[in-house]
């Protein structure tokens, strides 16, 4: 009596290891990359930028360490006020956020402001200088979280940004710009990776 030689049962198995192998190295790189957003997201909780306008610095902390210093930077070319109003080429005192970030601009990079904050809004209406109606957008906006009225007599499209082809030489001498913080493009590409939307800014 002779026994029978059964087909092989596994024939299939190569291919479906190699399916296997390579699924297991997409969910691998999968939650490696959202290991390292996390922690990044982790790292930029913690951080925020502060400028200085009569020293001209410019520096990132870290959970209240140092991480970044930037010197020779540009304000406004009128310096810089609590009363910063449409027009008078000073940059605005106080606390703001990241609005949004734009690359590739004649700045080289830009990093807008979520200005004006409610502090300008109410010093603006005590003053006489913002309508109520105005005012009222301005807080609005800021409670839902979006970026605020541009065209105000606060002024807007205020932030961080590069000197695009500007002369260097020239903007370590001289205050040059319309009520922005400038950098060398050099500095604002250093500066990126400790920025997102949502960053606190400190301006004092």
């Amino acid at each position: 009596m002779s026994l029978k030689t059964s087909p092989p049962m596994y024939t299939n198995r190569p291919v479906l290891s190699s399916l296997v192998a390579c699924l297991s190295l997409a969910i691998i790189s999968i939650l490696l990359t959202s290991l390292v957003s996390v922690a990044e997201d982790t790292r930029l909780d913690n951080t925020r930028i502060v400028i200085d306008t009569k020293a001209l610095t410019l520096k990132v902390l870290r959970g209240g360490q140092e991480v970044l210093s930037f010197s020779d930077i540009a304000i406004g070319r009128y310096g810089a006020s609590l009363d910063r109003r449409k027009g008078d080429n000073q940059t605005p005192l106080g606390h703001f956020r990241i609005a949004w970030i734009t690359d590739n601009t004649s700045f080289h990079r830009f990093f807008g402001f979520r200005y004006p904050s409610k502090d300008y809004a109410d010093r603006a209406l005590k003053a006489g200088h913002l309508d109520k109606k105005t005012w009222a957008k301005i807080h609005r906006a800021l409670a839902a979280g979006r970026l605020p009225p541009q065209d105000t007599i606060l002024g807007g499209n205020l932030g961080i940004h590069g000197i695009g082809k500007g002369d260097v030489d020239i903007h370590k001498q001289y205050n040059w710009t319309n009520g922005c913080v400038a950098l060398t493009n050099g500095q604002i590409d250093r500066l990126t990776v400790w920025i997102r939307v949502g960053t606190p800014v400190e301006i004092r």
